[in-house]
């Protein structure tokens, strides 16, 4: 059996400036080099099994005081002592609430974060940054990778045919206000004073210092002559 402080003194002797040199390598070419030279010396070491003062892992074979990591798990590391291997295994800490890349390599025991930010939509953005994903809304990416929006709150047009401008987040009345002249939809009239939309017909729409009226509702008041019988259309105004 290979007792370290005494048969290292033999080694010493019989291999002089070869023994320093052989415990100098990497443990697993170590333990191959030392049974050599053990059997050569008459020492008793071989590796045919695990050998006092040694701890036997990861297909090889570790002295007392050397640390290693088990192949299976690179969480896990131990210490060989004297009584054998003392293992404890790392607990990964949490990620950062803002990480939105993560990586784990195959070496390593915990996984990395790459880059935190905010994903919106499928883009990425830095923390702390104002963006702006449509023209109704304004964002900020907050510390906590939750991108947080206040989108514009367009009063309803006072038209039947709004359009919307590029870069512009409210819809416009391009021909001003007008309405409907009643729920067949099939007649316009401009808003501002009452339009005669026959000869015995007038009509009005509703102008914007009518509180409410554009929330959904898009017709005219209109008013009819009492036993008139319409001819054709008028523009007659009042």
């Amino acid at each position: 059996m290979f007792q370290f402080t005494h048969d290292f003194i033999h080694l010493q002797f019989c291999f002089k400036d070869y023994s320093m040199m052989v415990f100098n390598m990497e443990s697993r070419i170590r333990t191959a080099v030392l049974a050599l030279l053990c059997a050569q010396a008459g020492l008793g070491f071989s590796v045919a099994g695990q050998q006092e003062g040694t701890c036997e892992a990861n297909g090889s074979l570790y002295f007392v005081g050397e640390w290693y990591f088990l192949d299976s798990d690179h969480c896990t590391q131990c210490e060989c002592t004297s009584e054998g291997s003392a293992c404890s295994r790392t607990e990964c800490t949490s990620l950062p609430a803002a990480c939105i890349h993560v990586s784990h390599y195959p070496t390593d025991c915990c996984p990395r974060c790459e880059k935190i930010g905010c994903e919106y939509r499928g883009v990425v953005y830095e923390l702390g940054q104002n963006f702006q994903p449509s023209e109704c809304e304004q964002c900020t990416c907050d510390s906590d990778g939750i991108a947080r929006c206040l989108v514009a709150d367009c009063a309803p047009p006072p038209c039947v045919n709004p359009i919307y401008q590029p870069g512009k987040c409210c819809p416009e009345c391009k021909e001003g206000p007008n309405c409907y002249v009643n729920a067949s939809r099939s007649q316009v009239i401009p808003a501002g004073e009452p339009i005669w939309v026959d000869s015995c017909t007038k009509c009005r729409c509703h102008d914007g210092q009518d509180a409410g009226y554009w929330e959904g509702n898009r017709l005219a008041t209109c008013s009819r002559l009492k036993n008139c019988t319409p001819e054709q259309p008028s523009t007659q105004k009042e």
